[in-house]
């Protein structure tokens, strides 16, 4: 079957592009062009059906949660609790990580346990795989690699995160600027460096683009170029390896989507605020526009505990610069594996992150001016319809339900909405006329 490129490109409007279009009040016509274009990402798997979330240009930007489990805790239930909790509080997609226990099946299980697009990063599996086997991960062989990207696409994995940036070059980086102060932070990452140069070989996932996009093609499943020498420290951000894989990853991404692949590529994790603007730009400019997934970014080092609200911060800023697509982070994050609460926590902090940088990206404020009048005329029962927290607002204001019903507990008899408001009414329905004028 064609992919999405490919039917795009022939003008043909797919099922997923309509759904994408729908979820985010544009025009299919808009989603095919862009598809065709590469600019936007429907992660599909052609062999399992799932929500389309359309990914890029022009979109609302989307949140993904990534669970999984470690050497440490293989808990398989509370994987698919975490699977289920993300869904239920907004995330647009999942990224399945686990490197201990039964993998394969931990993978089948959360995949019909959710509706959202599953993604992966299949070297965890195969690395996994090989000390289980050969009893160390830098004696994997090739074929093993590629065994296991097959294997997750047939089980109906949308996206995939792999390490093709990664090369002698960017090496070669590493070494002649003297390592980084935070090491390096991607598992995928650090054990294909480990790989290569244990074996003097180059990365075949580089060496043989042509095969994992061919791959990931049959099945329609998204390549996302993942950022193995992401920074793991703010004083590393933007430095010469990540930029070079930045580089050999756009260049990439080009050269899939000639082939019929659909493309993302992978941004930054540890970076202070001032340079995320810039690194958004070299990606949009060096990749025609390619979407834009950022892993967080954390803008602190030091806030462990609270870098849900670090990532939040960093992730705020990306979306208004122009990234498409975030990871979250949880409270947990550098301190153990992520609890069902954790993921709760993640995933509304970067739905917030990601609706604030949509309003200056999208240019869509709509939402926020319902909520303010909702707020101006005391009505409850609306401002929580507005809100994008669930139903945690409800819950706090009946946990300390003030004597009048029309205020809160912070405010009570001091309520200044309440105190002079009725002095605007003729001003507030004069104003209303006019906007209501206005819009027609």
């Amino acid at each position: 079957m064609a992919s999405q490129v490919e039917l795009a490109l022939q003008g043909v409007i797919t099922n997923e592009m309509i759904a994408a279009a729908k979820a985010d009040f544009v025009t299919p016509e808009y989603v095919r062009d862009m598809v065709a274009e590469g600019k936007v990402v429907i992660p599909n798997n052609l062999g399992r059906a799932s929500r389309s979330v359309g990914i890029g240009k022009g979109l609302r930007t989307k949140v993904n949660a990534s669970i999984g489990t470690s050497t440490d805790i293989a808990d398989i239930a509370m994987e698919i609790e975490k699977a289920k909790v993300a869904q239920a509080c907004g995330a647009d997609s999942l990224m399945e990580l686990s490197v201990g226990g039964d993998i394969p099946r931990i993978r089948r299980e959360i995949l019909g346990a959710v509706e959202l697009p599953v993604g992966t990063v299949p070297l965890y599996q195969a690395f996994a795989e090989s000390i289980k086997k050969y009893g160390s991960p830098v004696d994997m062989p090739v074929e093993m690699l590629f065994d296991v990207i097959e294997e997750q696409c047939a089980d109906g994995i949308s996206f995939m995160a792999i390490h093709c940036g990664i090369n002698r070059m960017t090496v070669e980086r590493l070494r002649k600027q003297g390592y980084r102060y935070g090491g390096l932070v991607s598992k995928g990452g650090a054990y294909m460096v480990a790989w290569m140069l244990h074996n003097d070989r180059e990365n075949p996932l580089f060496e043989q683009f042509d095969r994992v996009a061919d791959i990931l093609k049959k099945y329609d499943c998204v390549l996302s170029l993942g950022n193995g020498f992401r920074a793991g420290a703010i004083h590393d951000s933007s430095d010469r390896c990540q930029i070079q894989e930045l580089v050999i990853n756009c260049e990439l991404a080009e050269e899939g989507r000639r082939m019929g692949c659909q493309m993302m590529v992978e941004g930054p994790g540890h970076i202070p605020i001032d340079e995320i603007e810039a690194n958004i730009i070299i990606q949009k400019r060096m990749s025609n526009e390619a979407p834009f997934y950022v892993l967080g970014p954390i803008t602190t080092d030091v806030a462990p505990g609270y870098d849900h609200i670090t990532s939040a911060i960093g992730a705020s800023l990306s979306s208004a610069y122009g990234a498409d697509f975030i990871c979250y982070v949880t409270p947990s994050e550098h301190l153990a594996l992520p609890d069902v609460n954790d993921v709760k926590e993640g995933v509304m902090a970067a739905r917030i992150a990601a609706h604030v940088g949509d309003m200056i990206k999208l240019k869509d404020r709509g939402l926020d001016r319902e909520m303010s009048l909702a707020r101006r005329g005391l009505d409850w029962k609306r401002q929580f319809e507005l809100a994008i927290t669930g139903d945690r607002p409800a819950e706090i204001r009946r946990s300390r339900m003030p004597e009048n019903d029309d205020s809160c507990t912070m405010c009570g008899e001091f309520c200044a909405t309440r105190i002079v408001t009725k002095y605007f009414e003729a001003d507030i329905e004069r104003g209303e006329k006019k906007l209501g004028a206005e819009a027609r």
